[in-house]
């Protein structure tokens, strides 16, 4: 395990006279020197982690998505305004076998953030990703005392529902959470958009319902059931005081997104995805969200890297604009 501080020379692209794209925005800093800043701030952090995926007999390669990932994300046009500050603060990394340990230093660097008053976009690595966290969004807010209920967007083909049995996995993070909340006494929200039947045993519908799950699977997750998938997204989002949206990029089509430990002919289209972007930040409730298994050994013409940067991209546009 060890954190590795951000590398600048990842940021590059088109130069401009006013900072016109996101390479010229960004601020390459440590965990440790982010400050509060008086208006907005949004922070990238890393998560250059295999270990989860190959304990769950996945195709390793995600630790090389978070550098993937910026350097389409340096190409972006900025829209982010004068006064609103964009960090790069590097990855917390995996270079052993010790997942545990990383997901907390990962759950420790994201409560830091989240104190600062940042915005955290966390950028994976294996789903894995999501139980470290969770763990520091979870902290925050249980830090400041509210009672606040916090709530998870997860757009998947799959549930990540394994049975945790003592060891973590990039299938195992939202049953480590179901077992977390349990033994804290608060409830477990959890929605997840874009499920595929033929991905998920039927343990795992088993598994979902028993723990309250909301899902909707990929064959009503498309824009012919829209209206389906607003009701879905507007019923979660009304329990919850807080939400967390993680997207893993296995649940696009593999004609979107080939980069990826388990790609998917039958996957949902990237427009669902802004769809989910779009409405969540508009609840004012969005805290935090991250990618997740972006490949990039297995990509295409840097095809799945592209589509990370621009949801995060999205996000970060809408962000400004609420």
């Amino acid at each position: 395990m060890s954190y590795h501080p951000p590398d600048p020379a990842v940021w590059q692209g088109r130069k401009s006279k006013n900072s016109a794209y996101l390479h010229e925005k960004v601020i390459c800093t440590s965990i440790a020197s982010l400050e509060k800043v008086a208006g907005r701030s949004y922070v990238l952090l890393g998560y250059a982690c295999d270990e989860g995926v190959r304990r769950n007999l996945g195709r390793v390669g995600a630790s090389q998505g978070p550098a993937a990932i910026r350097t389409q994300l340096a190409k972006l046009a900025s829209h982010i305004g004068p006064f609103t500050q964009f960090y790069d603060v590097g990855d917390i990394a995996c270079e052993g076998s010790d997942l545990e340990s990383v997901q907390e230093e990962l759950s420790r660097a994201v409560h830091n953030v989240l104190v600062q008053g940042a915005f955290p976009v966390l950028l994976g690595g294996g789903h894995d990703i999501a139980f470290g966290h969770y763990q520091g969004i979870r902290k925050f807010l249980q830090d400041r005392g509210t009672g606040a209920h916090l709530g998870i967007i997860n757009l998947d083909a799959h549930f990540d529902l394994r049975v945790f049995e003592g060891k973590s996995t990039s299938g195992t993070p939202f049953h480590q959470i179901a077992q977390l909340c349990k033994a804290g006494g608060t409830p477990f929200h959890y929605c997840c958009l874009g499920i595929q039947r033929l991905s998920n045993i039927a343990e795992l519908y088993h598994t979902a319902n028993e723990l309250g799950v909301q899902f909707l699977e990929s064959t009503d997750f498309h824009q012919g059931k829209i209206d389906r998938v607003i009701q879905t997204l507007q019923s979660f989002s009304a329990q919850v005081d807080y939400l967390y949206l993680t997207i893993d990029m296995d649940g696009f089509s593999a004609s979107h997104a080939p980069g990826v430990s388990a790609p998917s002919p039958l996957g949902f289209e990237p427009r669902m995805a802004l769809e989910v972007i779009r409405f969540l930040v508009k609840t004012g409730k969005l805290i935090s969200m991250d990618i997740a298994e972006l490949n990039p050994g297995y990509d295409v013409d840097d095809r799945t890297a592209r589509l990370s940067a621009q949801l995060v991209g999205q996000a970060l546009l809408l962000l400004e604009e609420n």
